[in-house]
């Protein structure tokens, strides 16, 4: 099959994550027809997850190519750039502060992240309730994507979003996700000058680290008077299993983990007791490095799909440069084939080297040196 002009496509994106909802938006600006397929019933479905950082030289590029980068600036929180690398008594041990007027790296709460993209697309762009299951067809297209719902749609162009364990990805890769050793155990405080100053005081505006070597603790502030801590623990997998423990058991949990972290200060212990509500299980995984596929004119992969690495600051960023930089091969490209071929150069030739870089990296949340405080845990 020829390859169509990408203006007379059917393109679908697999995924309403930063990712695919800013491929979406510069699709649109440059009058390319896109939908996006996305499994959760309804943009309130559920919880988005913590703050952002959106760098300078890549999220925010991908904004201002949205023509969002204005708006993102009313809605961030310059002083959440703000850092702390404490020990495990809570002293502060190094702290970076940003200057008056930084903007490299502002925070953002995913959801309203995510409200500002949604917002920008034209009505109807987001279909809702789409749990892939497939992609079939030809690799030369057309492409057939098969819901769970039973329904199918044909598209000239697949755009694998959909994260972590992407169902698109089957269509090019057979790699798969391996858990990396390290997993997060989430917490969350509301209210916090109220209900919790001590542990709002040992954050401060930004983002507060400490650990030992064996285990560690990473606490963000979110807007809204919101943080959220983030137990970094060396575990198995299935740990909660294994101790006989399952995920509602929040007062197991809550002992099991405060007896690994007795040697802290009550001060710091405060950050695993005090929560509200049950802990929420991250394993973090990654991808193998280097992740590449063969080329296929109608199937490519962004964020996530295409380079999961470990929650070191980088993962939207990437995904959001990964999306400007296709939607462009695709306004300014002959052909969806030569679109993807240009895209895919730039950008596995830049996730492998990212990959490496960070390869091993969930371990460095763990060490007890001084941080690379541009290498810290992106909610």
């Amino acid at each position: 099959m020829h390859s169509p002009e990408p203006a007379r496509a059917r393109i679908s994106v697999i995924g309403a994550g930063p990712g695919g909802l800013a491929c979406a938006r510069i699709l649109q600006r440059h009058g390319l027809a896109v939908t996006v397929h996305e499994r959760d019933p309804g943009p309130d479905a559920r919880d988005q997850g913590g703050t952002l950082d959106l760098h300078a030289d890549n999220g925010q590029i991908a904004l201002r190519e949205a023509g969002l980068l204005d708006e993102f600036f009313e809605l961030a929180r310059p002083e959440g750039q703000e850092m702390r690398q404490m020990d495990p008594a809570g002293r502060i041990v190094a702290h970076q502060v940003p200057e008056a007027g930084e903007l490299f790296k502002p925070e953002i709460d995913r959801g309203r992240l995510r409200d500002l993209l949604l917002d920008s697309l034209l009505p109807g762009t987001v279909h809702w309730g789409r749990a892939l299951d497939k992609v079939g067809g030809p690799a030369d297209g057309p492409r057939q994507l098969h819901f769970a719902d039973g329904t199918t749609v044909e598209a000239d162009l697949v755009i694998g979003a959909d994260g972590a364990f992407s169902r698109v990805r089957r269509a090019v890769s057979s790699a798969v996700p391996e858990y990396t050793g390290v997993s997060f155990l989430e917490a969350w405080f509301s209210d916090v000058e109220n209900r919790h100053p001590e542990i709002a005081e040992l954050v401060g505006p930004g983002s507060a680290a400490a650990a030992d070597g064996d285990r560690g603790l990473f606490a963000q502030r979110n807007g809204g008077g919101h943080i959220r801590v983030y137990v970094i623990r060396r575990v198995p997998a299935d740990w909660t299993t294994v101790s006989g423990l399952d995920a509602d058991d929040t007062d197991g949990i809550r002992a099991l983990v405060l007896d690994e972290y007795a040697h802290w200060s009550p001060r710091m212990r405060r950050m695993i007791t005090d929560n509200e509500g049950r802990y929420v299980d991250r394993p973090i995984f990654a991808l193998p490095v280097p992740h590449a596929w063969e080329h296929h004119p109608t199937v490519t992969l962004l964020g996530d799909a295409a380079h999961l690495m470990p929650p070191l600051g980088v993962g939207v960023n990437l995904a959001m440069l990964d999306a400007a930089e296709l939607a462009l091969a695709l306004a300014h490209a002959a052909t969806v084939d030569d679109a993807v071929r240009t895209y895919e150069k730039t950008m596995l030739a830049r996730s492998t080297d990212t990959a490496r870089a960070l390869e091993g990296g969930a371990e460095h949340l763990l060490a007890a040196d001084i941080p690379d405080f541009d290498a810290q845990p992106q909610g």
